[in-house]
């Protein structure tokens, strides 16, 4: 998961972000591109990428966009010589939603979706939520439905609580966890064709994202899961308190400039 170091496009001119598979050439039938955006995730990437591939039937491409991590994840990444893993480093440019629209324009399969490096409860979910598609064209793993649930510190989930209730009394639509698509989504691909994700910001600019499809008529869905803290390397979200109540904030004015912004 990146800091949020930059609002950064992702293709400035300075941008010396390398594939090592350029362009989004079509994809096998069925194809599932899962995208983990890396800063100094050298501990967990490997983890997480052996789980994705375990539970995950359907030909499926993993996306690792790193912004350079000083801890060579990158490296750690491209010693798998996996070929169903994706490395993009990005020298130039840092910022989780960047990171995101990078993977999205590098995905080519016909599901794509996206997963913080340390959200090791997501992939076990990946079967289910894709069974979801069938009667959905987004699915997001939500905490705040019957089985799901936060076991992470208590200041840290009242605020996380607060900030969804307010978001799904703002915005609506039945949508219990708004800011859980910033980290745990599948998507189908025609979806993009309504709504793009901003590539600006940390996570803020997916509630945004998100409200655009619902407004549109786009089919949602939530499978409840349980998120627990990590226990490998440090959270990025929340250095310190000043700045987990900044980066709240953010998401909260991200709410209120979803809802009372035109959409299109």
């Amino acid at each position: 998961m990146n800091p949020p170091l930059s609002d950064s496009p992702p293709y400035p001119a300075s941008d010396a972000g390398r594939s090592e598979n350029p362009g989004a050439r079509p994809g096998p039938a069925g194809l599932v591109s899962l995208i983990i955006a890396t800063y100094t995730e050298g501990e967990t990437i490997t983890g997480m990428i052996q789980d994705i591939l375990s539970h995950v039937r359907a030909p499926v491409e993993v996306i690792i966009v790193d912004d350079d991590s000083p801890d060579l994840t990158w490296k750690v990444v491209q010693d798998l010589r996996d070929p169903r893993v994706r490395l993009v480093r990005r020298t130039g440019t840092r910022g989780l939603a960047s990171a995101i629209c990078r993977g999205i324009l590098e995905a080519r399969g016909e599901v794509i979706g996206w997963m913080d490096a340390d959200m090791f409860m997501i992939p076990p979910l990946l079967p289910s939520m894709l069974a979801s598609l069938e009667s959905a064209d987004i699915v997001i793993a939500s905490r705040y439905l019957p089985g799901g649930g936060d076991q992470r510190p208590k200041a840290r989930v009242v605020t996380s609580l607060l900030l969804n209730r307010f978001a799904s009394g703002v915005l609506g639509f039945g949508i219990t966890d708004y800011a859980s698509s910033a980290g745990g989504i599948l998507i189908r691909r025609r979806v993009l064709d309504t709504a793009l994700p901003q590539p600006l910001g940390y996570g803020e600019h997916f509630i945004e994202f998100l409200y655009r499809c619902v407004r549109k008529g786009v089919r949602v869905k939530e499978v409840p899961y349980v998120l627990s803290e990590r226990t490998v390397g440090a959270s990025k979200s929340s250095p310190n308190p000043l700045h987990f109540f900044q980066l709240g904030l953010r998401y909260g004015l991200a709410v209120l400039r979803a809802r009372f912004r035109w959409i299109d």
